[in-house]
């Protein structure tokens, strides 16, 4: 100690420096008063405190060890090596030292508070609400122990019980902003997410720097469908604590929901760099990798959480999911079962379980396990929605629709529910109730993402258009656009002034369509106009009913000079000159309907005829048997777009195409096609007919009950020959 200082005054000094918060001070007196007195209780007390309040806790421990080695029934010391403990995580060892405390003074409240820290700490509950009760009749206004017991009664789910402990602690202290914190915590598990999102908000008014109260304060605002301002939310918590983990991954989610799949996959990859075994983000990253299509990827994602994580239900379902659209249907199938096996009334698993069976042929068992879900859970939408596809692919539609009106209730899939409805309208040739409840895509959460909005308004077919400048945008794919752009000439026949927009690859084809006064790529900049329809609602504009459709072939027509330069280019052909288009653009998903290997079409090849390939792209798989094939010539590198493939294809005698692009191509040519379709065909095509109302010139071949193609292309072989 100091010379010129009693031992007095250098401890009133000691404290005097503790109560103003200098703890080195308080440090360096007390250690020179223990040089000089070892032994000094005061002295080693206050260094220990010190030294704890400096996160120097190793050294605090032995100090209070040496103080109580002096005064072993000190309370106050017990309890301070206790919270010692406890920062070292050593939680019964703080047990100990505090029961220790108690036993010289049963009815401290600060250590009966802090013994229910460590308690809650070692997820001993109930015990832990005990000892903050006994603090709390030693001294009712203990504002720390009313707090942590509602962090307990949180922990117990009593969370009614903990509102009431935190109100208290708030009527002491009203800017507690810890306990404002937790309070909302407790209001979002109860789902009043209005109230919890007014006490973060208060307490980040109190406390602007805590990244948990942000990155809670994002959760609620998720949970609100309020998801711009969640990751606003998010991204706070993020500034203050970049390496936050879960606020990356939820971010993520509610990025997803937003839509925005690239920026979420960017936030879970951030998130897995700093954990590379955190569970929600491997799985929910898996959720956004399926939604952009990229299955194999999403697989691998959920792979690695299962393999740390092993029972987890949800993530199992979601791999059987990607399994599905890898149609790997066998192993989704194992998915469901292996997450039925953990909760077997589990309904998402039992539900898509039966869009697997369904998808393996076995109709009967798909429908039983979605009628063991609707069982669990009646109003379950996507079961009862699923189980409306599968009775129209049945072909009992009165059940279907049925099945689809009892998920109309569902706040979150009415508009799926109403879609699907009208997919099934539409496939029986309801056309006046099928086209009204199409307009439902716009609601679905694939819709609500495609819709493009405009200032101006909609079209639907009853205000006069005469004089007036209307955009007519396509959507969905290139065959939409070249089935439906048949009524543009009938908008222009109202008076109105067309401006047509298109997919890149249909511009320069669609010149050559009657009516429009413009035809522009989507993507370049719009000129003014004042009304818009979608392609896809002008049937409905325009009173579409089955004896009503446009059908008058060809309605684009082929350049005249671009015919001459392919008549050229494939010389004179003595046999009958035919189409393949065997595969879509995307050879996955529901695609599979739209694609047939070519190794099943061997058999058609070798028909008395010229094939000729209309892949602008051979599939990977197709591709070396493709080069095998000397009698198959391939053009793709010189099919720049869809005006060289009709110059092509009015060169053919018969284009044979899957339902693609291609066949809509030769149909609104005129040129004769054939339609190769899966026995769950679209709803353009209808039902049971080998016609089409749409288009005069096509024939169509649909696969049977076995939904498998070598009886198509059986067929297939047997009409070529006849061609003779």
């Amino acid at each position: 100690m100091p010379s010129n200082l009693t031992l007095t005054q250098a401890l009133r000094r000691a404290y005097s420096s503790l109560n103003a918060g200098k703890f080195d001070e308080v440090e360096a007196i007390c250690r020179r008063i223990v040089e000089t007195k070892p032994d000094h209780f005061d002295a080693l007390h206050l260094l220990a405190i010190a030294q704890s309040r400096l996160s120097r806790t190793t050294a605090a421990l032995a100090s209070y060890d040496r103080a109580l080695a002096v005064r072993p029934n000190s309370a106050e010391a017990l309890c301070n090596r206790g919270i010692a403990l406890r920062g070292l995580g050593r939680l019964e060892e703080a047990l100990a030292a505090l029961d220790s405390a108690l036993v010289v003074q049963p009815d401290s409240a600060l250590t009966l508070s802090n013994r229910g820290v460590v308690l809650h700490e070692l997820k001993r509950y109930e015990e832990a609400v005990a000892s903050y009760e006994r603090a709390l009749m030693a001294q009712p206004d203990h504002i720390e122990a009313l707090s942590n017991r509602g962090n307990s009664l949180q922990a117990l789910n009593r969370y009614g019980e903990a509102l009431a402990s935190y109100d208290k602690a708030l009527a002491l202290r009203p800017d507690y902003a810890v306990v404002l914190a937790n309070r909302g915590n407790a209001l979002c598990v109860m789902q009043r997410f209005e109230e919890a999102l007014a006490n973060y908000d208060r307490a980040l008014a109190l406390q602007t720097n805590n990244p948990e109260t942000s990155f809670n304060r994002g959760n609620a605002l998720y949970e609100m469908e309020r998801f711009e301002e969640a990751v606003a939310s998010y991204d706070r918590a993020l500034a203050m604590r970049p390496h936050y983990a879960e606020a990356l991954t939820n971010r993520g989610n509610a990025l997803h929901k937003l839509g925005r799949l690239a920026a979420a996959l960017a936030s879970y990859d951030r998130a897995l760099a700093l954990r590379s075994d955190y569970v929600p983000a491997l799985s929910n990253r898996g959720d956004v990798l399926h939604g952009m299509r990229r299955f194999d990827e999403a697989l691998m994602s959920f792979d690695r959480a299962l393999a740390i994580e092993p029972d987890k239900a949800e993530t199992l379902i979601n791999r059987g999911n990607t399994l599905q659209n890898l149609r790997r249907f066998d192993e989704a199938l194992a998915s469901y079962d292996r997450a039925l096996a953990l909760q077997p009334d589990y309904v998402p698993a039992l539900s898509n379980r039966g869009g697997a069976l369904f998808g393996m042929g076995r109709l009967d068992e798909a429908l039983v396990s979605l009628d063991r879900a609707l069982a669990i859970k009646p109003d379950h939408a996507e079961a009862l929605i699923g189980r409306g596809a599968f009775l129209t692919n049945l072909k009992r539609f009165d059940e279907a629709m049925a099945s689809y009106r009892d998920a109309f209730a569902s706040k979150h899939h009415a508009a799926e529910a109403h879609f699907s409805e009208s997919l099934c309208r539409l496939l029986t040739a309801d056309f006046e109730r099928g086209l009204e409840q199409y307009e439902w895509r716009w609601k679905t959460p694939r819709g609500r993402k495609e819709k493009r909005e405009f200032t101006q308004p909609l079209w639907l077919g009853s205000e006069d258009i005469a004089g007036q400048t209307i955009l007519l945008h396509s959507e969905q794919g290139l065959g939409d656009t070249l089935q439906f752009c048949r009524y543009v000439p009938m908008v222009a026949g109202r008076g109105a002034r067309v401006i047509f927009e298109v997919q890149e690859p249909l511009r320069t084809l669609m010149g050559s369509l009657d009516g429009p006064e413009k035809v522009i790529a989507r993507g370049e900049p719009l000129p003014a106009f004042d009304m818009q329809c979608p392609l896809l609602s002008l049937p409905l504009a325009l009173h579409t009913r089955l004896d009503t459709i446009p059908a008058v072939v060809p309605y684009v027509k082929a350049s005249p000079q671009a015919v001459m330069a392919w008549q050229r280019r494939l010389g004179s052909m003595r046999r009958p000159a035919i189409g393949l288009a065997w595969a879509g653009l995307s050879t996955r998903i529901a695609s599979y309907t739209r694609w047939i290997r070519l190794q099943a079409l061997l058999p058609l090849l070798d028909a008395d005829a010229t094939f000729v390939s209309l892949q602008k792209q051979i599939p990977a798989g197709d591709a070396a048997l493709a080069d095998e094939r000397s009698d198959l010539r391939h053009f793709g590198a010189e099919l720049q777009d869809f005006s060289d493939t009709a110059a092509l294809v009015a060169n053919l005698d018969l284009v044979i195409s899957v339902d693609t692009s291609v066949a809509h191509l030769a149909g609104a040519l005129g040129r004769p096609v054939w339609v190769l379709l899966p026995h769950d065909a679209d709803w353009r095509w209808l039902l049971d007919r080998d016609d089409s109302p749409w288009y005069p010139t096509a024939h169509l071949f649909r696969q049977d009950e076995t939904r498998r193609w070598d009886a198509v292309v059986t067929r297939l072989v047997a009409a070529v020959a006849a061609l003779r």
